[in-house]
């Protein structure tokens, strides 16, 4: 991408359960010039998940493919053979249609996104109340098998210690505040140009 011409993002990142996908769902319906930036992955869809809404469901061949070709701002494998990424082609369809792109990403996504991007960037880290709460939060989900759980929570406890890496940290205890919050963090970032 032409750094001359690059425009402006937005990147939320949190542990998974931290309550992210509801920000992100807020500050998509308060009037921003924003547009969710879709990302790509590997794994299998979740739920009620719709391939090209939430993420472009790939196979792990296709994906790899994708890498030697360039096509990729930031991609990663997270687990074994489950890889996510930013595909360049997403940021363009959203520069083009004159919005802002909102990266809902994992940590490592969103530090990588931010490297990349520097100031042109504003990088928010949505952080759990507590790791208790998080746990209980992904239970409540019934997306994933105890294992499944206990391995978000130990990489959660991870993440939450690269928090300091990000320009503005949300605390999620509170869903009114946390909603005003990071209206205020995007509001202050588009107005200063």
């Amino acid at each position: 991408m032409n750094k001359s011409h690059r425009s402006r993002v937005l990147i939320i990142s949190a542990p998974s359960g931290a309550g992210k996908s509801t920000l992100v769902n807020h500050l998509l319906t308060s009037g921003f010039p924003l547009a969710f930036s879709v990302s790509a992955t590997s794994r299998k869809p979740r739920g009620n998940e719709v391939n090209g809404r939430e993420y472009y469901f790939i196979t792990s061949a296709e994906f790899r493919k994708k890498i030697e070709a360039g096509e990729f701002i930031e991609w990663e494998e997270v687990y074994e053979d489950h890889y996510y990424g930013t595909l360049k082609s997403e940021v363009e369809r959203i520069t083009k249609l004159g919005k802002i792109p909102l990266f809902d990403v994992d940590v490592k996504g969103g530090i990588n996104l931010k490297t990349i991007f520097k100031k042109d960037a504003l990088a928010i880290f949505i952080m759990p109340p507590s790791v208790e709460e998080l746990k209980a939060r992904l239970i409540k989900r019934g997306t994933d098998s105890v294992d499944k759980i206990n391995m978000r929570v130990e990489k959660a406890s991870s993440e939450i210690r690269l928090a300091d890496r990000f320009d503005k940290v949300i605390v999620n205890d509170d869903l009114d505040r946390a909603c005003s919050e990071i209206e205020v963090f995007v509001k202050a970032f588009l107005s200063n140009r």
